[in-house]
């Protein structure tokens, strides 16, 4: 994973939540909050909130649970705390998903919203998160399948590697689409000390009104803006031209829809602590 993978500032926070939550995003946080609905907890930890999606989700199906809503980024979680709309019922902490600055068995539920990709030891936050659950708790994730199963995705990675073929952007492929082995996955959590393990398939419709939504909410609101323009401090706009360009051949010129798959896990903390 490259260092500007894990960099969303300036415009990012933004246009991720105005372009990229309706985009990909909403489908896949409506279904974590319901999952972890389901386990009835009193204090749920968000960990790599983002800009907010499934905190705002987590807040209508939870009814009065505890909500604490954290992530790496402070830019990010500032902006999910502006535009929630019960942010006071929150507790936002900057947090690194690899250190939790939480004591040992205080929640019922952690969850994380594609946001284990970028985790440098996926271990460790697995162990982190095994650590502040209670035994018996409920440990749920998400994580993209392999690009070539998420079609805006994977046009716009195409159409910018013809544009830089010499050194294409690859965030994409690299750090959201890169972490989709399940049997990996699998035994990285039976190793954090989890048990009875689940992993389901979830398949959704990505839709905008044009091409050029996708287009944006890729190359403007994701750290592939920092690839692009680390090859061409002006290449931003020309960039995001081509991708829309890319998507208008495969898509259409109307209204565009695309396939996006994701996988959830759910696993459930022992009694004891991992070694």
């Amino acid at each position: 994973m490259a260092a500007s993978d894990t960099v969303f500032s300036g415009s990012i926070p933004d246009l991720y939540n105005r372009l990229m939550v309706p985009l990909v995003f909403e489908p896949y946080a409506k279904d974590l909050a319901r999952r972890t609905a389901q386990a009835r907890p009193e204090a749920v930890l968000e960990t790599a909130a983002g800009t907010g999606v499934v905190t705002r989700a987590l807040a209508t199906a939870l009814g009065g649970a505890r909500i604490v809503a954290t992530d790496l980024n402070q830019p990010m979680l500032d902006f999910a705390r502006s535009h929630h709309p019960q942010a006071d019922r929150v507790e936002w902490r900057q947090a690194d998903a690899l250190a939790l600055p939480f004591d040992d068995r205080r929640f019922d539920v952690v969850l994380c919203q594609f946001g284990a990709m970028f985790f440098p030891d996926k271990l460790q936050g697995y162990r982190e998160a095994r650590r502040v659950l209670k035994p018996g708790g409920v440990y749920l994730l998400n994580v993209w399948d392999r690009i070539e199963e998420n079609d805006f995705a994977d046009v716009v990675t195409a159409a910018l590697a013809g544009r830089f073929p010499d050194d294409p952007p690859r965030f994409l492929a690299r750090t959201p689409h890169g972490y989709h082995d399940k049997a990996r996955i699998v035994s990285e959590l039976r190793a954090a000390g989890f048990s009875d393990i689940h992993c389901d398939a979830v398949d959704a419709v990505s839709k905008a009104e044009t091409a050029q939504v996708p287009a944006i909410a890729y190359c403007h609101g994701t750290p592939l803006r920092n690839e692009i323009e680390a090859r061409d401090p002006e290449g931003l706009e020309h960039a995001t031209r081509l991708a829309e360009a890319a998507l208008i051949r495969k898509f259409g010129a109307g209204p565009v829809e695309g396939r996006i798959r994701a996988y959830v896990f759910t696993a459930t903390a022992g009694a004891a602590s991992a070694a």
